[in-house]
């Protein structure tokens, strides 16, 4: 910005005149009253200050755009008047010379105002018959568009428009005083980023890319003198309407003609630009979430301007947030791999149609800096039409009775992230891993090893009416699926085949409260109210019995970033839609920086992890997963180390799946969200249940990228203190349970006999047969008698227990 010095008398010459005429003109063309009633005198009379402020830092509405994390694909724009700040340099020419030809032939010869204007408008709006002229300058228009802009009161934006002597004379007296702070080229730039051409575009940049789909420096004479001729009235020229053609056309054509008069361009230019027909686009830029780029990644959308809704760093209020983000003018790139989102997309409407009432719903997040890379749901992110509605009648039969339409194939529900009454869905035994990091964090090591009951009552107080409750009792009793004791199991294989009876227990001696905590550090919300109430204090929280089995809401994206903290070897990192954001000047804030944090110590994470390769068929040089896995084909479909866990609930109203590798953590949970007592099956290995969706999720997103190893965990922590077992074989059964007792291990003898060359009833050896760990299980295998040694006939592992 540079000010450029006038000559005083030229100064005090237009401030009279200004003063003598202006009040005059405007008062006597269009309030003759006023004119008689001294309000012009009174309004000369006002001290010439200072520029004020807004007209010298303010800046206008700008256009906020959303990118991919590619830093090239467009996600969305948000904006309450389309608009983006362009400089001279990126203007082109014809655009100068136009809006001079159109508005202000002496632009760049008056001093803001033009009193020679002035002066031929008074004479001419005196003279009957005569269409009423004005007198404004670039400078003058540019004045009253920034004074509007600066308003921060409706009145304010009314006083800065309103046709009154007092506003006419205030704008003259500014105008020249903008003409001594600024340039002519910055003012004329100023100018052509503010002015409004119809269209919902708002300055030159978005009029190009409306009107025209180009950059404002690639504009032809006959386009910008098209634009040029908008600005004085861009609803009635308005090209893309049958009424507004003709004049746009005409008025086009006249901008042309002046730019010969002005000596911009010649006649033959002139000739030839006219002879050219006027095509123009109605592309109008879309707006909002609902006009994502791509439809299906409305959702993803959604989620960043919630994420935004809620840091203060962008205002004290929701509306002065919402206000920063569609004006503020930021560059967003945000967290979504396109390569990841475009896989999540497909996998989930490969496996449900968008008009199921099964919503099949997968979030990825990044280990180790909770970007969110992915979110994913088959249905359509939009507002159902109500004067052409596609919904289908709602699957809640209480309000199907009543005629309601459900949120489906159309909503814009949070189904993914929860919020505004998405409290989230039960994510089955996927929870388990919660009590295995509960356990390490209690010195329990992976090896803990037990003999897990068909039914297991708990101490867990239910009411005594519910199915949970054992018989005649109102003590929490779970079983396994099919009623199958679990047997022998230690934690690897109790979570490769998720056993409930192995669980629960588990949970009753770490503390269910603990378990609750570890599940909160994780990231874990209770957004529904009776798991809030539970999760508030350790008390409540002490009697949650179920809590394992995972009876609590979540969504996937909770559910995808608790166990990518995991998989960060402990760290925890909020989840975030961001990578950068910079404001209008190129500056980038912090706010889009990871905000992470060490929850659980590096130990047991590996250690929980570990136990979470064995679900999804994998295996470390620590693990001991047996040969039965809920999900074991995930690790030769995804092709790279992975760990997760599957689960399911009561009926199988939900079915739940989380796949992870180092890079990417991918749940996935398939419910009804407009009815969660749904009577439908979810499913899980079927093409249309919930794994297909998270495996090939991850498989899509995984390619290209190199195969990175899950540390294995230590030693201690994997196997705990390992203790000699006795050799007790071919001694009496009472003597045998004597001796391993007193080495410090719990004895139980197997239900099932194997031959052996001792006698028959007597102890034919124990498994394990080595080492262990202290307190551990010790099984002793009774002899039939006259048989080959025991360990030749070792008993088949036990079915696959729920999810």
């Amino acid at each position: 910005m540079r000010k450029r010095d006038h000559n005083v008398l030229t100064n005090a010459a237009s401030l009279l005149i200004c003063g003598l005429l202006a009040g005059v003109v405007v008062a006597a063309a269009a309030f003759p009253a006023v004119a008689m009633s001294g309000l012009a005198a009174k309004a000369g009379a006002e001290t010439f200050g200072n520029l004020p402020t807004e007209l010298t830092v303010a800046r206008a509405p700008q256009i906020s755009y959303l990118l991919a994390s590619d830093r090239k694909t467009p996600l969305a724009t948000m904006f309450d008047e389309n608009r983006l700040d362009v400089g001279l340099k990126d203007i082109s020419p014809y655009m100068i010379k136009a809006i001079i030809a159109a508005e202000d032939h002496d632009f760049y010869k008056h001093n803001g105002v033009d009193i020679n204007g002035v002066a031929r408008a008074f004479v001419n709006n005196q003279s009957e018959g005569s269409g009423r002229q004005g007198a404004s300058t670039l400078t003058m228009q540019y004045v009253r568009l920034a004074i509007a802009y600066s308003a921060t009161h409706p009145a304010d934006v009314v006083a800065a428009t309103e046709d009154t002597s007092a506003r006419k004379l205030r704008e003259m007296r500014l105008a020249l005083q903008v003409d001594k702070e600024f340039s002519k080229d910055e003012i004329l730039t100023r100018y052509l980023n503010l002015a409004s051409f119809g269209n919902g575009a708002y300055g030159i940049w978005a009029a190009s890319q409306v009107y025209f789909g180009k950059q404002p420096s690639k504009l032809k004479i006959e386009e910008a003198a098209l634009l040029a001729g908008m600005v004085k009235a861009p609803t009635t020229n308005d090209p893309t309407t049958k009424s507004g053609y003709p004049l746009a056309l005409d008025r086009r054509n006249y901008v042309i003609q002046n730019m010969v008069d002005t000596k911009a361009i010649t006649q033959q230019e002139a000739d030839a630009a006219k002879a050219v027909k006027l095509k123009v686009q109605d592309k109008r830029t879309p707006n909002g979430c609902v006009s994502a780029n791509v439809t299906s990644w409305g959702f993803f959308c959604d989620y960043f301007y919630r994420w935004w809704m809620d840091q203060e760093t962008f205002g004290s209020t929701r509306y002065d947030r919402e206000r920063r983000l569609k004006s503020g003018g930021y560059t967003v790139v945000t967290s979504i791999d396109v390569q990841a989102q475009k896989g999540a997309d497909k996998a989930v409407r490969k496996a449900k149609k968008e008009t199921s009432k099964e919503a099949a719903m997968v979030a990825v997040v990044e280990p180790g800096t909770g970007r969110v890379r992915a979110l994913a749901v088959n249905r359509q992110f939009k507002l159902d039409d109500p004067k052409k509605p596609t919904n289908k009648i709602s699957s809640d039969p209480a309000k199907s009775r009543r005629g309601i339409k459900g949120n489906y194939p159309a909503t814009v529900n949070p189904l993914l992230s929860g919020g505004d009454g998405i409290a989230g869905y039960q994510a089955g035994s996927t929870f388990k891993i919660f009590t295995i990091v509960a356990a390490l964090e209690k010195g329990i090591p992976l090896s803990y090893s037990f003999n897990a009951p068909q039914q297991f009552k708990s101490e867990y107080i239910i009411d005594s009416s519910s199915k949970a409750a054992c018989p005649g009792t109102h003590f929490y009793c779970p079983t396994n699926s099919g009623n199958k004791p679990g047997g022998v199991q230690n934690m690897w294989t109790a979570f490769a085949q998720s056993i409930n009876t192995y669980f629960v227990p588990l949970q009753q001696q770490v503390g269910a409260e603990n378990v609750v905590d570890v599940a909160k550090r994780a990231g874990i919300q209770f957004r529904a109210s009776n798991d809030a109430k539970f999760a508030a204090t350790k008390d409540a929280a002490h009697q949650w019995g179920a809590f394992t089995l995972g009876v609590s809401a979540t969504t996937p994206l909770d559910l995808a970033n608790a166990y990518a903290t995991l998989a960060a070897d402990g760290k925890y990192c909020e989840p975030i839609p961001v990578e950068e954001i910079r404001d209008p000047d190129g500056k980038k804030l912090d706010i889009a920086n990871p905000r992470c944090e060490k929850r659980f110590s590096t130990d047991v994470a590996r250690a929980a992890v570990d136990a979470a390769r064995c679900p999804v068929g994998d295996n470390s040089t620590t693990s001991k997963c047996g040969s039965s896995r809920t999900a074991g084909v995930v690790k030769g479909i995804v092709d790279a180390p992975v760990a997760g866990k599957s689960g399911t609930t009561d009926s199988e109203k939900t079915a739940a799946l989380v796949a992870m590798t180092k890079q990417y953590a991918v749940a996935g949970i398939m419910a009804d969200p407009d009815w969660p007592q749904t009577n439908v099956e979810m499913k899980h290995e079927q093409k249309d249940g919930i794994n297909p969706p998270v495996y090939e999720t991850l498989r899509d997103a995984m390619k290209g990228k190199p195969r990175i190893k899950f540390e294995p965990p230590g030693q201690k922590i994997s196997e705990g203190d390992q203790r000699s077992i006795p050799d007790v074989k071919c001694q009496p059964v009472d003597t045998a349970k004597s001796r391993i007792n007193g080495a410090g291990f719990e004895p139980i003898v197997s239900e099932t006999k194997v031959p052996s060359t001792c006698p028959a009833g007597t102890a034919a050896g124990t498994s394990p047969d080595g080492r262990t760990i202290k307190g551990g299980i010790v099984t002793i295998q009774i002899s039939t008698g006259g048989g080959a040694p025991p360990g030749t006939n070792k008993p088949k592992p036990p079915g696959r227990p729920n999810g």
